[in-house]
C-alpha cells in the first residue's frame, strides 16, 4: 500500500510542469519563441512600460534567465519582437510593389494600385494571420503614436519599404514636392495603425453600422482614400 502512494505522488511529480531555466541544451529555438510570442501578447496589452521581463517569463513558464541569454535587457526583447514580423512584411510588401509595378495591369499603374500593392500584404496578415499578428500590430499602432519610440524605431525597421512605395507613386506624379509626397504618407501612416489599434471608435461613432475589426472594410476603402489623399496634395501647389 505504501509502495502505491509513493508510485501515485512520483507519477503526480513527474507530471508537474517545470520552468526552463538558463541556457537551454534543447528545444531552444522553440523557448525562444514562447517568449517572444508571450512578449507580444502582454506589450499588445499593456504596452512597453506596463511589462517586465518577469511577467514575460512567468506567463511564458520559463526562467528569467533564460530571457536574459537570449534579448539581455527588456529593450532587447522588444527589439527582438518588432523585428520578427517587420522582416516578414517587409518582404512581403517589397514584392508585392515590385510586381504591382512589373505588371500593373492593363489600365496601367495607378497610384490607387501602389498603395493596394503596401497595404494588402499586412491587412491580410491582419485579417488572418491569427491572434499573433494582430497582437504585433496593436504594437506598431503603439510605437507610431509615441514620441519616444515612434520615429526611431519606425524608420529603423519600415524605411526601406515606405521610400520604395513612395518611388513608385513618384514614377505617377513626377512633378510632385517631396514635403507634399512625405506628408501625404504620414498621413497614410496615422490611418493605418489608427484601424490596427481597433480601439472601438468607429463601433460607437456609427451606432454600430461599422465594426473596427472589418478587415474587408478597411481593404476596400483605406487605398482609394489615401490616393485620393495622395493626388490632391500633390498636385494643389501645382495649381496655385
Amino acid at each position: 500500500m505504501r509502495q502505491g502512494k509513493k508510485t501515485a505522488r512520483n507519477r503526480h511529480t513527474a507530471a508537474a510542469p517545470k520552468r526552463s531555466r538558463g541556457r537551454p541544451t534543447d528545444g531552444g529555438e522553440t523557448l525562444r519563441d514562447r517568449i517572444l510570442d508571450t512578449a507580444e501578447e502582454l506589450f499588445a496589452r499593456h504596452g512597453f512600460h506596463g511589462v517586465t521581463v518577469r511577467e514575460v517569463t512567468r506567463k511564458a513558464n520559463v526562467d528569467v534567465a533564460l530571457a536574459h541569454y537570449y534579448f539581455g535587457t527588456k529593450e532587447g526583447l522588444f527589439d527582438a519582437v518588432f523585428l520578427r514580423r517587420a522582416a516578414v512584411i517587409n518582404e512581403a510588401r517589397i514584392k508585392s510593389i515590385d510586381e504591382y509595378q512589373i505588371n500593373p495591369g492593363p489600365g496601367g499603374a495607378t497610384i490607387d494600385g501602389f498603395i493596394k500593392a503596401f497595404l494588402d500584404p499586412v491587412i491580410e496578415r491582419w485579417a488572418r494571420g491569427g491572434p499573433g499578428w494582430k497582437n504585433y500590430l496593436a504594437i506598431v499602432a503603439q510605437v507610431n503614436n509615441t514620441p519616444k519610440w515612434g520615429g526611431e524605431t519606425m524608420a529603423r525597421y519600415f524605411d526601406p519599404v515606405i521610400h520604395r512605395l513612395i518611388e513608385g507613386i513618384r514614377t505617377l506624379l513626377p512633378e510632385a514636392h517631396n514635403a507634399d509626397l512625405y506628408w501625404s504618407y504620414q498621413f497614410l501612416s496615422g490611418a493605418l495603425t489608427l484601424t490596427f489599434a481597433q480601439t472601438g471608435r468607429i463601433d460607437l461613432l456609427s451606432s454600430g453600422i461599422c465594426q473596427s475589426d472589418d478587415h474587408e472594410a478597411v481593404k476596400v476603402r483605406l487605398a482609394p482614400f489615401a490616393a485620393a489623399g495622395f493626388l490632391r496634395t500633390c498636385l494643389q501647389k501645382q495649381d496655385r
